[in-house]
């Protein structure tokens, strides 16, 4: 139930209205905080990482409890969303992890998933050959097939949090916001703003990089597939065409790092030479469309932090105009925060409330060296 607005509750200004600001909102409305929501372009925007159709779900995260955790407690939320708000937004079409001679980050993450009551199985190259033979699985060690993965309608969910926050009574402006320029004289602020982070905050270590996603159409009777991926030195992963009801084609995306990318002006033609990775994959794996047409093609950014971890924390000093006591910055993504939407925003809820502190693995002061380029 939406706690009332108090008074002694702080008026908290959240810029970025993408998973992580949207959520943020959301919850700190839902505590009963009177908040006010920014974003330049609208949520789900096409520059927003946040943006386009579809987010994979799932909770394979190696060794990593914190997120295997977050991503049970972010399943639960978007299905009560759902309940809640009348829209869908999650299918549980489950995702294949393909792996070649290295497994260890599927096997690392066995004993967290069990113990979130999440089933997950080995089904090997032979068993998914026979369950799905569009699959050519030559040169895979192990299949894993996690059941409760699958996608998200991302740009529909980002306008289904932002609209049940307007009504639980949140204020939601289009509008660019510039850290020293407030607009609204909130007690605390929260800047979510994903790839632009950089631009307003040169001291936040957060990098964005161009990402190429390509649709191909699908032959007449290719058939039922999950969400897939493969682990490998260059992984792709990708999502079947026939659930959603988007009808987009069979969606591809190499999850390598891509070249620095400005989100506002960067030209998001397709880039041929990726185009061509993609349909070398396609012939290796998914045979039955090597020769299949490109229907569509987006380019997105990954907003990459350093270690592939997200940007969580208060933000240290001044910078443009803020001061230590009121800034906080949630962002870092990298490519897989989406689905922990529901998570980020309850802790960054905490964090304003003052009922958390920071996790060091999110910090903004932590030790890193390189970006990371493995599925993270």
């Amino acid at each position: 139930m939406l706690a009332p607005e108090m008074p002694s509750l702080p008026h908290v200004a959240v810029v970025g209205a993408g998973a992580f600001g949207g959520w943020t909102a959301l919850r700190l409305r839902e505590r009963g905080c009177r908040v006010t929501l920014f974003d330049a372009w609208g949520p789900g925007n096409s520059r927003a990482s946040s943006g386009g159709e579809t987010r994979v779900i799932r909770a394979v995260y190696g060794a990593d409890r914190l997120y295997v955790q977050w991503a049970a407690r972010s399943l639960k939320a978007w299905l009560e969303a759902e309940r809640q708000w009348g829209v869908r937004l999650y299918h549980p079409a489950g995702i294949l992890w393909m792996c070649g001679e290295d497994d260890g980050y599927v096997r690392a993450a066995l004993p967290l998933l069990a113990d979130e009551g999440l089933p997950i199985s080995e089904i090997g190259p032979a068993e998914t050959r026979r369950r799905f033979p569009q699959i050519d699985t030559a040169g895979l060690r192990s299949v894993w097939f996690e059941e409760t993965a699958g996608y998200l309608m991302a740009r529909r969910a980002c306008r289904a949090v932002a609209e049940a926050f307007a009504r639980a009574g949140g204020e939601f402006r289009q509008e660019r916001v510039l850290p020293g320029e407030r607009p609204v004289a909130a007690d605390a602020w929260v800047f979510a703003c994903g790839p632009w982070l950089p631009e307003l905050f040169p001291e936040v270590r957060v990098r964005p990089s161009r990402q190429d996603v390509f649709f191909f159409g699908t032959p007449p009777g290719f058939g039922e597939l999950p969400v897939w991926m493969e682990l490998a030195e260059r992984s792709f992963y990708g999502i079947p065409s026939h659930l959603g009801g988007d009808h987009r084609g069979f969606k591809i995306a190499d999850d390598t790092r891509g070249e620095p990318f400005d989100p506002t002006w960067g030209d998001r033609t397709p880039d041929p030479e990726a185009v061509a990775r993609a349909r070398e994959y396609l012939k290796v794996r998914f045979p039955g469309l090597a020769s299949a047409p490109l229907v569509e093609s987006r380019v997105c950014q990954y907003e990459n932090s350093p270690d592939g971890h997200f940007l969580v924390d208060r933000l240290p000093g001044t910078s443009a105009g803020t001061s230590a006591d009121d800034v906080w910055i949630a962002g870092g993504g990298s490519g897989h925060g989406f689905k922990l939407g529901p998570a980020v925003g309850d802790h960054v809820a905490d964090l304003v409330l003052g009922k958390a502190g920071p996790l060091p693995q999110f910090r903004l002061d932590r030790s890193v060296d390189v970006i990371r380029t493995q599925f993270s």
